[in-house]
């Protein structure tokens, strides 16, 4: 009998953590939840399950991880979104200087979209397609 009932977080190496704040932050309008003197990022995605939050938390690559090859640590991470906000948030992405590349989701009938953060990882952005359900 399975007893997880949420991913709680994901945890992202960044080069630049004020450049990676301010894509999670001020441009995806994810709140910071941890104290401002913790050397890691925070940032509430959703209320999730348990008494536990779905968090992104940024951690800056220490000397030891910047001299390591860098890349496919993570295929990429997606972010569930209304299907009345979809357009809203490409409108967003491309104001901000980003060019989202569309897909096709293998398995849900659905609308995706997908942008690079300032890491160079995968963010895809995805919702329920209206039009064919």
């Amino acid at each position: 009998m399975p007893h997880i009932v949420d991913l709680a977080e994901i945890v992202l190496w960044v080069a630049d953590k004020a450049q990676a704040v301010g894509f999670y932050q001020d441009l995806l309008g994810l709140p910071v939840i941890s104290p401002p003197t913790l050397p890691n990022v925070f940032l509430k995605v959703g209320e999730g399950h348990a008494g536990v939050p779905q968090m992104i938390v940024l951690v800056p690559k220490s000397a030891e991880v910047k001299a390591k090859p860098s890349g496919y640590q993570l295929h990429h991470l997606a972010f569930a979104l209304p299907a009345d906000q979809f357009d809203a948030q490409q409108a967003i992405l491309v104001a901000a200087g980003l060019q989202p590349r569309s897909g096709k989701h293998p398995v849900l009938t659905s609308r995706t979209m997908y942008v690079n953060d300032p890491d160079g990882n995968e963010i895809e952005f995805i919702c329920e397609d209206k039009a064919v359900s």
